[in-house]
């Protein structure tokens, strides 16, 4: 009897040992999840930044790129130190209070942080390319700072805290629903990159007698690199915002998520590239910018519903973005707003009709669904209000932020730098050095090398030719021909 309770205690022992070691790698798996996630999103900030590159001039390349890097590096420091408390530090409805400076913090939170920092450094680089070519650099220092440590976090803090009043509801069981952050992300950088944009100022030549002059960025293969890059991270960015891989159901949500971001991203491009090529809005042409920012739409406007729309209604979601963008960008050019990347057009146009549409598609609770049921069109009034409150916080204080910056001159460079470019005067390195391109032999020189044997000893005999290829095909072939027949010799 002594020997059996004996085996029924370590069958138990073992049964527990097994549960908390199932425990504990369900948690790690989960928290692993969070962190790769995590630095697929970060990776982001390079899409970013090739993106807003090709879209410049090269006179201003460096420029730009170092806000991308600064909009991580300020960024960590103010999510670190003020943000991350503001947006999950327990607090009241409206903000957070705790854990400043990970101020008693648990280190099981630290990916939960790193996760939500990639997202706050995500709504300070929106702004910087609506701004663009112009903007004094302390000025973008300061405002990159303050959006990631304060102006995005208290709307994180409304929205995905357990305490915010957009999630808790009207009481109701009505909650706010933006799974990856259409309103929370996009529109809080759409909002700002706007109010920033219209402060600032157009760059000179953008608009003459009223009318917009296309000012042309200097590559548009690294645009196309940066917005191939950005799509990629949009599937770490909605699938991840799932936060956990080990439960029950986890992973066809993820799985859901990242196929909806798919058809929403592809059905955005090719309506705004058939939108263009019609003529009826632009000039008509099969335009690769068009087709990105489409895409990009799309991609922002399913991340509030990608994981609880059908594959159908990401489509619909994605055709609705295509006319979105569209319809911003000809809206912010007739009021005379530049957007050098057309970032509000892409994500608080696409943003906001992404909040708009979950509560319309959401599976089985949509309005689409349940027409004549008041709980839908609560949700669709509440979604709406949250929207509304995102743009009023994020656009009073960018407003407040940028016409305080205005008023004391130190937001816009001066008409010489502008004219010139900011990569020499600002920074000292030009992204594309003259002196660093062309060759030794002369503009027209062309160098042979012979290989001849005297006494035993290989000596390299240079051969200088002062052949001048010239554009037709004659000289060029006669050139080929006295080429090859030194080499031979």
């Amino acid at each position: 009897m002594a020997s059996t309770d004996f085996n029924l205690t370590a069958i138990m022992n073992d049964i527990s040992d097994v549960s908390d070691s199932l425990a504990s790698l369900e948690f790690n798996m989960d928290q692993f999840f969070l962190i790769i996630m995590s630095c697929l999103i970060f990776f982001m900030q390079c899409g970013f930044a090739f993106l807003e590159a090709g879209s410049v001039r090269s006179k201003n390349t460096t420029n730009i790129l170092i806000k991308n890097l600064l909009d991580v590096c300020l960024g960590a420091f103010a999510y670190w130190g003020i943000g991350y408390a503001f947006a999950f530090g327990s607090g009241n409805e409206f903000i957070g209070h705790r854990h400043f400076f990970f101020e008693s913090l648990d280190t099981t939170m630290l990916s939960h942080w790193f996760f939500h920092f990639v997202f706050a450094a995500t709504a300070a680089t929106i702004v910087s390319g609506a701004m663009a070519e112009r903007t004094e650099f302390g000025a973008y220092m300061i405002y990159s700072f303050i959006i990631t440590g304060f102006i995005y976090p208290v709307v994180s803090h409304w929205a995905w805290s357990e305490e915010g009043w957009l999630y808790v509801g009207p009481g109701n069981g009505i909650t706010y629903q933006d799974f990856a952050g259409s309103g929370v992300v996009h529109m809080v950088g759409g909002t700002a990159a706007l109010v920033g944009a219209a402060v600032l100022g157009p760059r000179m030549g953008r608009f003459v007698d009223g009318k917009p002059v296309d000012i042309s960025g200097h590559t548009v293969p690294l645009v196309a690199l940066g917005g191939f890059i950005l799509m990629f991270g949009f599937f770490a960015f909605n699938g991840g915002s799932q936060a956990s891989i080990s439960q029950p159901g986890d992973g066809p949500v993820v799985a859901l998520a990242i196929v909806n971001t798919t058809l929403a991203g592809s059905f955005g491009a090719l309506v705004a590239l058939a939108i263009r090529r019609t003529g009826l809005v632009m000039s008509g042409s099969w335009s690769l910018l068009t087709t990105i920012n489409g895409a990009l739409t799309g991609m922002v406007a399913i991340c509030a519903g990608c994981c609880c729309v059908h594959p159908w209604g990401a489509c619909a979601i994605g055709v609705i973005a295509g006319f979105t963008y569209i319809f911003w960008s000809w809206v912010i050019l007739k009021v005379g707003i530049d957007d050098p990347l057309d970032a509000v057009a892409v994500h608080l146009g696409g943003g906001l009709w992404g909040v708009i549409s979950v509560p319309i598609l959401a599976i089985d609770s949509g309005i689409v669904f349940r027409i004549s049921d008041a709980e839908a069109w609560q949700a669709f009034g509440w979604n709406l209000a949250g929207a509304g409150a995102i743009a009023a916080w994020s656009g009073i204080l960018s407003l407040i932020l940028f016409g305080l910056m205005h008023c004391l001159k130190i937001l816009r460079v001066s008409r010489e730098l502008e004219i010139k470019g900011l990569d020499i005067p600002k920074h000292g390195e030009p992204a594309y050095p003259v002196e660093s391109y062309g060759h030794g032999w002369g503009a027209m020189g062309i160098a042979l090398e012979k290989h001849t044997k005297m006494n035993g000893i290989d000596n390299r005999v240079r051969l200088y030719s002062s052949l001048k290829i010239r554009d037709q095909p004659s000289y060029l072939l006669g050139g080929i021909v006295q080429i090859l027949q030194c080499v031979n010799c």
